[in-house]
């Protein structure tokens, strides 16, 4: 069997892995990737490119107001008994660190946002400065790699143009039929990007995680490390107890990589595992449906590969997922595709409410928790709601898939994406949804509404609320009433960005095995590996900040320059140990 040599083999090729890759190889190993699929990026290459960086370069420079004493207290207060310090503050403090050296040494670069955390009225929280976005760029950098650079995710480009939440395009998108700048702005986007399409089958210029992925790629190509897609990795090769390399099969058939200092798994964790989340995800327990936005390719590699090689795998976080509202978009042939709420419960008018009409939450906190509320709130196996608003509100902001005026909606309730009424009871009733239940809650609800009150989940209270919703409607740009008919009602389930629970590591990255000892050649970083989060989402970019960071982390252990920490991620409130997955 053919056999190839390296200091380290990582499977994977999103933020995590090559993140380590880079680091590693910037550091004198030899690094080889393999990635089971056709394209690089992983669920990075879906995601919205914002990193959660505390004290980062960016945060410094604009003279924001932060320590790491605050950031200390926030992370306590938001990962409660998981909180783990060692592995918290080395995220604090090499995550500024990590920014600044592939600003330093590669393509990646970053651009400051005005993200607040996502609960910034919480010990430690802040209005502004712990999240940084990844800069745009032109993949046409990547030559004739940019064919294996993962595509966005369809469902939220228009013809396969991106937009961004922390992006003049938004703005301009939504003012389309209201100002004329805005007009010529869209227009002369959408001929911009038309000439893409027409040249290059794609759009190019790219952001979001889209950005970041082909940064990443690009840096890595640069270092002459292969990138080795269709490539999966078959099993670990394990002699004395040490992990010494895999059995990959790409296309010239099954090989034999050794790695002298060490395999890295980073498959993404196992969103798309459907016995591992049978197990792990509560509504999925009790019946309820599960779609999800992220590649489908994240299946569990790295989890099954750990586990043989005696590594665990626990269910222990309340949210082993990064929890994302998804709605169902009908493709044709009984094929739908995934698309994630992140913009669209943010705005006024626009309400969410369970199969009894009533709403349960504040719609416009994050994606997680709102996810979090709907998996509390599931009236047995439905564990889905609806997004509710008028005609004015979704021809001014859309909803879900639904674009704004004046792109039309027939369609899309022809295919049973929207169910559409002309009174709210026979929008229930179109819908699936107690009539009786929502013409009162649309009644209370607009009581308040009028003044721009919330008076049941206090909508629009927090800086966050207000980031992503509408600034030109006062007194509360997340808050106005349900007006004029027709109605429409959008079904929503619940999908993820990503697993929170995964392989037990340290804190540079090693699996631990049954006695939590390394196993000796084996790291784990990226989704695969257990968030340092612990099942909660403080801030925009949770995930993203912390893979790069511990990427980055591992990178620079396998080189030697990082102390071999020994800690885990351990529920401090000794409860008994964690159900295996």
């Amino acid at each position: 069997m053919p056999a190839t040599e390296c200091d380290v083999l990582v499977i994977g090729s999103g933020a995590g892995g090559l993140s380590t890759a880079i680091t590693a190889r910037k550091h004198g190993l030899d690094v080889i990737v393999v990635e089971k699929e056709p394209v690089f990026g992983g669920t990075t290459a879906f995601s919205g490119g914002v990193l959660w960086i505390p004290l980062s370069p960016h945060a410094r420079k604009a003279g924001y107001a932060d320590t790491r004493d605050a950031v200390i207290r926030y992370m306590k207060a938001e990962t409660g008994r998981w909180y783990d310090g060692p592995a918290a503050e080395a995220f604090i403090d090499k995550g500024p660190e990590m920014v600044a050296f592939f600003e330093r040494e590669t393509e990646v670069r970053f651009i400051p946002t005005l993200y607040p955390d996502y609960h910034p009225d919480a010990e430690g929280g802040v209005d502004i400065g712990r999240s940084i976005l990844a800069a745009p760029y032109d993949i046409r950098e990547l030559g004739p790699d940019m064919a294996r650079l993962r595509p966005p995710l369809a469902t939220i480009t228009f013809i396969g143009m991106m937009f961004n939440s922390a992006n003049a395009d938004l703005k301009h998108f939504f003012g389309f039929t209201r100002s004329f700048t805005s007009f010529r702005y869209v227009v002369k986007r959408l001929l911009d990007h038309v000439k893409e399409l027409a040249l290059y089958r794609r759009g190019i210029n790219v952001t979001s995680g889209n950005a970041l992925a082909a940064r990443l790629a690009k840096s890595a190509l640069d270092l002459k490390i292969p990138i080795r897609t269709r490539t999966p990795a078959q099993e670990l090769i394990v002699q004395d107890g040490r992990v010494t390399g895999a059995l990959v099969k790409g296309p010239e058939g099954l090989q034999r990589i050794v790695a002298r200092k060490g395999v890295v798994l980073a498959g993404g964790g196992f969103s798309h595992d459907a016995q591992r989340i049978a197990r792990a995800y509560p509504h999925v327990q009790s019946g309820g449906e599960h779609f999800s936005p992220v590649p489908r390719g994240n299946t569990g590699d790295g989890a099954r590969l750990a586990e043989k090689a005696g590594g665990r795998v626990e269910i222990r976080y309340s949210s082993p997922a990064a929890w994302m509202p998804t709605s169902k978009v009908p493709l044709g042939k009984g094929e739908y595709g995934a698309f994630p709420h992140l913009l669209d419960r943010y705005k006024p008018g626009i309400i969410g409410v369970l199969k009894n009409g009533r709403r349960f939450t504040n719609e416009s906190n994050s994606y997680h928790d709102v996810g979090a509320a709907m998996v509390s709130a599931g009236q047995g196996a439905d564990t889905g709601m609806w997004l509710v608003c008028d005609q004015g509100t979704i021809s001014k902001y859309g909803l879900g898939y639904a674009k704004p005026a004046p792109m039309p909606l027939r369609p899309l309730v022809r295919n049973g994406y929207l169910a559409k009424g002309a009174t709210l009871r026979e929008l229930a009733q179109n819908a699936g949804i107690d009539p009786q239940g929502l013409e009162q809650t649309v009644r209370e609800y607009n009581k308040g509404a009028a003044e721009g009150v919330d008076r049941q989940f206090g909508r629009g209270t927090t800086s966050f609320n207000r980031y992503l919703a509408d600034p030109d409607n006062k007194p509360n740009p997340c808050v106005a009433p349900i007006g004029n008919g027709p109605y429409y009602a959008l079904r929503i389930v619940m999908g993820d960005l990503g697993t929170f629970d995964g392989i037990t590591t340290d804190v540079v990255g090693r699996v631990l095995d049954a006695r939590d000892q390394p196993i000796e050649g084996l790291y784990a970083v990226g989704n695969d590996r257990a968030s340092v989060m612990g099942g909660n989402y403080p801030g925009a970019g949770i995930t993203l900040g912390p893979i790069m960071t511990f990427g980055y982390i591992t990178g620079r252990h396998l080189a030697g320059l990082e102390p071999s920490l020994s800690s885990r991620i351990t529920d401090t409130s000794k409860e008994p140990d964690a159900v295996p997955a």
